[in-house]
């Protein structure tokens, strides 16, 4: 049989147990590994790793402010060392290593200069909640040589916010709602911003009439 409780189920649930087992083993670091790294520019899942961590801190594994401090952590560490070493430092010494390079680089870095001194802090903010952004967005920032202060401004902010978005919602509303973000990025933490929001506004009304008729 190869339903519900049969070999399909049961190496399913196998499968989890050894995911869980392994998040639960390696802890903590773990996570800032990951996250620093996809943040530094290697395409690892660092969202995916914030969701589990999110929902084992649900579970009673870890502490959710611990878990979007080790993120945020990552997020920016990462972030700082591909402005540095994948951007402003290396990133123009290798275009000029190979000739097909260079010549890339003359047509895109204009571009990118001029986008980053257009929209610079908008795009490091924003770029953290969209996968391929989240990848090169700090490179791309150190290569059109933006403004480092500036950059750890919005590279801060963006990664304490992502952090503790999309943990707060893999803690509070499970891997469905986490997932929604992972697959919808900013639109659905929006979407999740407001309505907290909105219910925040409601109870708060509810609270306020039910004390004014006492």
């Amino acid at each position: 049989m190869y339903g519900f409780g049969g070999p399909v189920t049961r190496a399913w649930c196998l499968d989890s147990m050894h995911v869980t087992h392994f998040f639960i083993t390696h802890g903590l670091p773990l996570l800032f590994v990951v996250v620093m790294l996809e943040s530094f520019g290697i395409p690892l899942p660092g969202e995916t790793a914030l969701i589990a961590f999110g929902v084992l801190a649900s579970e009673g594994h870890y502490s959710i402010v611990s878990v979007i401090a080790v993120a945020a952590a990552g997020a920016i560490i990462g972030d700082n060392l591909g402005y540095w070493l994948l951007g402003r430092l290396g990133g123009r010494a290798l275009f000029r290593r190979w000739g097909w390079l260079q010549r890339y680089s003359d047509r895109i870095l204009p571009r990118a200069e001029k986008l980053m001194q257009r929209h610079g802090g908008k795009t490091v903010f924003f770029g953290r909640f969209v996968a391929v952004l989240r990848v090169g967005a700090a490179a791309v920032a150190g290569l059109a040589h933006m403004n480092w202060w500036k950059f750890l401004f919005w590279n801060a902010t963006g990664g304490i916010v992502w952090a503790t978005t999309v943990g707060l919602a893999a803690y509070y509303g499970g891997r469905a709602v986490a997932d929604a973000i992972q697959r919808y990025g900013l639109y659905a933490a929006g979407v999740i911003v407001v309505g907290l929001v909105l219910g925040w506004f409601v109870l708060h009304r509810v609270k306020k009439r039910v004390e004014d008729s006492l």
